[in-house]
């Protein structure tokens, strides 16, 4: 009885892949036909006219879904797919790293 909650919770664990070297023109749905036979996927996201973006599988699913698509031949392009790596933590100042103000003089 006590194990239900604790195995629908772990089947819920998901990991982003990051997926490198897209179309500049590459969809959600052109993702999701090559990832949807890892299992389910969680969340795709497309970066526009970047030529990258994130998708989100169970995260036992993870490592064949990088064996088998990362060096692959989609669209003209080699795809490099790997983990995805967290965001790195931002400052408290949003101004990033260009200095901001006019206060050198």
């Amino acid at each position: 009885m006590g194990l239900g909650p604790r195995k629908k919770a772990r089947n819920l664990a998901t990991k982003s892949l990051y997926v490198g070297n897209l179309s500049f023109s590459a969809t959600e749905d052109e993702l999701r036909q090559l990832f949807e036979q890892f299992g389910p996927i969680a969340e795709i996201r497309v970066i526009g006219n970047k030529g990258f973006g994130f998708v989100d599988l169970p995260e036992e699913n993870v490592a064949a879904a990088i064996e088998a698509t990362n060096g692959k031949e989609v669209g003209g392009r080699t795809l490099t797919v790997n983990e995805a790596r967290p965001r790195p933590e931002r400052s408290d100042d949003s101004r990033g790293g260009r200095g901001g103000g006019r206060s050198r003089w």
